[in-house]
């Protein structure tokens, strides 16, 4: 009984024997620690792991005196080498048995950002659309007054003049449209992801054959559910960001990489998912200034001189529209933008 409560907690549970051998683990630990209990039951659990303060040290201190023993903020190193900043507490049993919670406290800190991002966007959202009523309003006024105005002119060089007012009113009416988002509603159908990285990939070769793109693919995953257009300019949006900030920076040698992962058990916001695909694009180029990492998703904020401020913005309400988001790391010589897409099928 106590174990079926374990295997559906979320809290990630060890169970070791008085060798600090690995004798059990709930989901939530083999999706942690990437780890599957048939192929690890029986090894030392310091084969598999270490932490900075010394994990086989402290559990076998917790062991011979018996006492619980909490570490914040540990930061636990895989064997295949990735490292997790984690909560742990350990626990004796008996003098058999030590009860190891592993609590993920690098997943919670970016479960937390996102939540402020989604936030920040819905915010955005509601803001730009107020904005662009109250100005596609008096667009519309202004151009028809400069129509009917040409109507009564004669001389064709005020005829020019009145022409100009139409397109600079026709140019700022589409500025307004972009900043909404995608102008219509998504259609969602089985999509493969690969499909859409391989059309992408062939426009960026095509307009920047220099930068060297890179396919790490999952060939595992699963179709998404998804609209193939709207998905294509969002990753294209995001991957043509990273390409032009490299060639404007004049990085030697650019690179992009193009990575599909697969994360389980995985917290969207305030939404937890079966399943989640992770589209990575990870440039080598200059890395995101300081100063616009809070902003970089805005309307018309952007770190380029040519830049519309614009692409990742929509990139960025696309995701939203199937339920997704987009997160970044970045510092000089590795940017990575995350494109995150929940893989359950939609009940609309």
């Amino acid at each position: 009984m106590y174990q079926r409560l374990m295997e559906h907690l979320t809290t990630a549970v060890v169970l070791l024997d008085g060798e600090l051998r690995l004798q059990w683990m709930n989901p939530a630990a083999e999706a942690l620690l990437a780890i599957s209990l048939g192929r690890v039951q029986g090894a030392r659990l310091c084969q598999l792991m270490e932490s900075d303060d010394g994990l086989g040290e402290v559990l076998g201190k917790a062991r011979d005196e018996f006492h619980p023993f909490t570490q914040r903020e540990a930061r636990l190193v895989m064997l295949a080498g990735d490292a997790l900043v984690v909560d742990y507490t350990v626990t004796p049993l008996s003098r058999e048995e030590l009860l190891l919670e592993i609590e993920p406290r690098d997943r919670l800190m970016q479960i937390s950002r996102e939540e402020a991002l989604l936030t920040r966007q819905e915010t955005i959202k509601v803001l730009t659309r107020g904005l662009a009523h109250e100005v596609k309003n008096p667009l519309g006024g202004i151009r028809g007054a400069a129509q009917l105005l040409e109507r009564d002119l004669d001389d064709p060089g005020q005829r020019e003049f009145t022409r100009i007012i139409v397109e600079e009113v026709d140019r700022l009416r589409d500025l307004v449209d972009s900043m909404l988002g995608p102008n219509r509603m998504t259609h969602h159908e089985p999509l493969n992801i690969h499909k859409v990285l391989e059309r992408v990939r062939s426009l960026l070769l095509a307009e920047h054959p220099r930068v060297a793109i890179e396919r790490d693919y999952d060939p595992s995953l699963p179709d998404l559910a998804g609209d193939e257009a709207q998905m294509i300019q969002a990753l294209l949006n995001v991957a043509r960001n990273a390409v032009e900030a490299m060639s404007e920076a004049g990085t030697p040698d650019p690179r992009l990489v193009l990575r599909t992962r697969a994360r389980r058990q995985f917290t969207l916001g305030a939404e937890r998912h079966r399943l989640v695909c992770e589209v990575a694009l990870v440039d080598n180029g200059p890395g995101v200034p300081e100063a616009l990492r809070e902003t970089l998703f805005y309307p018309m904020v952007s770190g380029r001189a040519e830049g519309s401020g614009l692409g990742l913005s929509i990139a960025q309400a696309i995701l939203h529209q199937h339920q997704g988001l987009i997160e970044c790391d970045s510092e000089p010589g590795h940017t990575e933008f995350r494109l995150l897409i929940p893989l359950e099928k939609r009940h609309d």
